[in-house]
């Protein structure tokens, strides 16, 4: 699934045109975003939690030469399934 489908189901699901929609589904994005950048996790219960973790900086090799590189530090989003989300699809 996408965002454009995933924007079709609500509308379908909710009876709002897919304008409405895409601004709802727009919303929701940009409120875990802004939760993630404030450095707090986005928990709903029964679907999950999304985290953000941050990666150190490390050395790696170029796979073609094997010459040793600096990989930077980054931050991460994880995601942990909830129980009822992980029940769902077994």
């Amino acid at each position: 699934m996408n965002k454009g489908e995933l924007i079709d189901v609500v509308a379908d699901a909710t009876g709002i045109t897919k304008s409405q929609a895409s601004d709802a589904v727009n919303a929701v994005f940009d409120g875990i975003e802004k939760t993630l950048k404030k450095g707090d996790k986005a928990s709903f219960v029964g679907f999950g939690t999304f985290q953000k973790s941050h990666r150190a900086a490390r050395d790696g090799r170029n796979p073609a030469t094997g010459a040793t590189i600096k990989i930077a530090a980054k931050n991460l989003v994880k995601f942990k399934a909830g129980k009822a989300l992980t029940e769902a699809m077994n």
